[in-house]
């Protein structure tokens, strides 16, 4: 467990999934965790009751104040307003870990005006059930302590994977918005059973299994996944078949094309975050 206060500055759902992973894995317990907002006293009095943080609007300055680590978790456009709001309340002692898409730790350092060692994280909504796929980001003051730090807060809503912040609008794209893909495309699966002849429950349970399946076979051999695909595509046979209609409508690059697209669409969030 660690020995650290916490203070969320945001109480969305990534913050409630962090939350949850943290107190379901014991890395803090629930007293050690605070969470504020902008105004929404209901939400907070639901996060409180539930999780047994400590969510009292009231203290939100001492809350900040107090924390070790301050997670942001603000909606982007909220985010120039929420640091000057709470720049008063803030310290170079603390570890500043951002989970806001598009917000660059160069920024955040310049809005709080000192130099707290800022981390900038994406994860994605699969943490929720501690499955994260989460990239994590230095920036200029934060050493190996204060990653290890985020690292095992991190860790509590799934996989972390550091790399150089100029990575992150791409990563935003490709494992930041990639669960929405692989949800449309069992959407897509669902909706091609149920035109063969299966029942609703039938195709989705069908395809959730062969959804999961694919994944662990990914993952548990370690192959790569054109090799696992040519292992089921005989010449001439039905998968074959299925797989000239995705390239028929360049199935390929239309995922390729949704990843740069997410992407750019980051880059645009922190070119207006930067004016």
């Amino acid at each position: 467990m660690l020995n650290h206060s916490v203070c969320f500055i945001g109480a969305g759902a990534m913050a409630e999934a962090i939350i949850e992973g943290l107190i379901k894995k014991k890395t803090l317990s629930p007293q050690q965790i605070a969470v504020v907002n902008k105004s929404n006293r209901h939400r907070l009095e639901a996060l409180g009751a539930k999780y047994g943080v400590v969510a009292d609007p009231e203290r939100k300055n001492e809350l900040i104040h107090q924390a070790d680590i301050l997670i942001l978790a603000m909606k982007p456009k909220d985010v120039r307003a929420s640091l000057t709001e709470i720049k008063p309340f803030t310290h170079h002692r603390q570890i500043i870990i951002s989970v806001v898409a598009g917000m660059a730790t160069q920024l955040i350092t310049e809005l709080l005006g000192h130099s707290a060692p800022v981390i900038r994280t994406m994860p994605n909504t699969s943490a929720r059930i501690g499955l994260s796929a989460t990239a994590v980001a230095p920036g200029a003051y934060a050493q190996e302590e204060h990653l290890q730090i985020a690292n095992t807060i991190l860790e509590s809503i799934g996989e972390v994977f550091l790399v150089e912040e100029e990575l992150l609008d791409g990563i935003t794209g490709l494992s930041g918005s990639g669960p929405a893909y692989i949800y449309y495309f069992v959407e897509a699966m669902i909706k091609g059973g149920m035109d063969v002849g299966l029942s609703a429950e039938q195709a989705y349970r069908l395809s959730l299994q062969t959804l999961v399946g694919a994944a662990m076979m990914l993952k548990l051999t370690g192959e790569n996944p054109s090799q696992l695909r040519e292992q089921v595509t005989s010449p001439n046979g039905t998968t074959a078949k299925g797989l000239s209609v995705l390239q028929s409508y360049r199935f390929e690059e239309a995922i390729r094309a949704a990843i740069h697209q997410a992407a750019e669409r980051s880059i645009q969030w922190l070119q207006q975050a930067n004016g």
